[in-house]
Formats: structure tokens, C-alpha cells, sequence
């Protein structure tokens, strides 16, 4: 356990990282025995992590099922990208030229989606291309944001589930992820905000198009 953290903050983190890749799908029963045995805590460490969990937004409790992982509707969407807008743009509007570091983290997160999409796996394309996003966020250097961003990440990701063909849905962000990196990198960053602005419009659309059809 990391130092000065405690073990239900872990527990949480740890529940959040697997809701982040896609190994936690929304309607998922968090069951208390089961969790007790697997990280070898009391019932009340997993329920303080549950209901952690729960504020944040990835849980809910149901009668007589227990607590699942939530299914987001077109209000949390639109909420979301709301968010999102103000966080991103915010980050390419009063960012510099990228450093090496930083390049090389976006990178690494485009990299990875592209063997994830060699692979045929769309799942882990859906969950580096996030990564790419908290690191535009990153360039902030606040971690108060980085840290609420990633909870952000974690309902996108819960969201994206709702896609009944995620190869469909996944398959024009890599190029704009990538594209959004380079403008970054020469410093453009009108530019790559307008890029930004399309892609964040663009995706909310197709979400919202996905809630509406699947609640038909």
C-alpha cells in the first residue's frame, strides 16, 4: 500500500484503475465477500471503498442486488463533456510549446491505441486514447485536476460501453488524437483547440446517439 494511503483509498483506486480498463462494465455486482477475500480487508475497509466509489459517481446501490457499476445516462454525458470542454481547452489555451516529457507521454498513450487497434482490441484503444486526454489535462501541472480528471475518465469509460460496436465508435480518434499532438508540439495551440473543440463535439454527438438508440 502506497505510504500515507489508506486501504480503502487503495481499494478504491485500485476498483477505479479496472473500471478505467474497461475490466469493470457498467451492471458489474461489486460483491462484499467477494472483495474481503480478495484484498484481504474487513467488510467495513470494502463498503468505505464502495461508498467512495459511489461519490464519485461509478457505483450505485441497488434493492436487493447490492452495489453495481453504474450505467451512465445522456445527462451525465452531457455533463461530462461539459466538463471536459472546460478542462481540456483550458489546458491547450494556456499551454506552451510541449517538452520532451510531455510529448512523450501523448505519444506513448497513441502508440499503445495503435497496437490495441492491431490487435483488434477496442476496448484498450477506448482506454489509451483517454490517456492521451488526461495528458493534454496534465498540462496544467495541477494535481487537483489531474486527480478529479481521472474520475472523469473513469464514467467516459463507463459510457463508451454503451456503444454496441465499439470498433465502430473507437475508429476516428486516433488519427485527431494524433493530430492534436502535433499541433501541440509546434506550438499551435489555436489551432489545437479548434481540433479539440471538433473532436469533443463530435464525440458527445455519437455518444448521445448511441444512449438514444439503445433507450429505444
Amino acid at each position: 500500500m502506497s505510504a500515507g494511503v489508506s486501504l480503502a483509498d487503495q481499494i478504491r483506486l485500485e476498483l477505479r484503475d479496472d473500471i478505467i480498463g474497461g475490466r469493470l462494465l457498467p451492471g458489474m455486482a461489486l460483491i462484499e465477500s467477494e472483495l474481503v477475500a480478495a484484498y484481504n480487508a474487513s467488510r467495513n475497509t470494502i463498503r468505505e471503498a464502495l461508498h467512495q466509489l459511489g461519490q464519485e459517481g461509478l457505483t450505485r446501490y441497488v434493492r436487493n442486488k447490492g452495489v453495481m457499476v453504474r450505467r451512465l445516462g445522456t445527462e451525465e454525458v452531457r455533463d461530462l463533456f461539459q466538463v471536459r470542454r472546460t478542462l481540456e481547452l483550458q489546458a491547450i489555451a494556456n499551454s506552451r510549446p510541449l517538452r520532451d516529457y510531455q510529448s512523450d507521454r501523448m505519444l506513448e498513450s497513441t502508440e499503445a491505441a495503435q497496437l490495441a487497434w492491431e490487435r483488434e482490441d477496442w476496448r484498450s484503444v477506448g482506454t489509451h486514447s483517454l490517456g492521451f486526454h488526461q495528458h493534454v489535462v496534465g498540462l496544467m501541472g495541477s494535481r487537483l485536476f489531474d486527480e478529479f480528471f481521472t474520475n472523469v475518465v473513469a464514467q467516459m469509460r463507463l459510457v463508451f460501453c454503451a456503444a454496441p460496436d465499439e470498433q465502430h465508435f473507437q475508429a476516428p480518434w486516433l488519427t485527431r488524437d494524433r493530430q492534436i499532438h502535433d499541433l501541440l508540439a509546434e506550438g499551435d495551440r489555436y489551432q489545437a483547440g479548434v481540433a479539440m473543440e471538433g473532436y469533443l463535439d463530435d464525440s458527445e454527438r455519437l455518444l448521445l446517439d448511441i444512449l438514444h438508440q439503445a433507450s429505444r
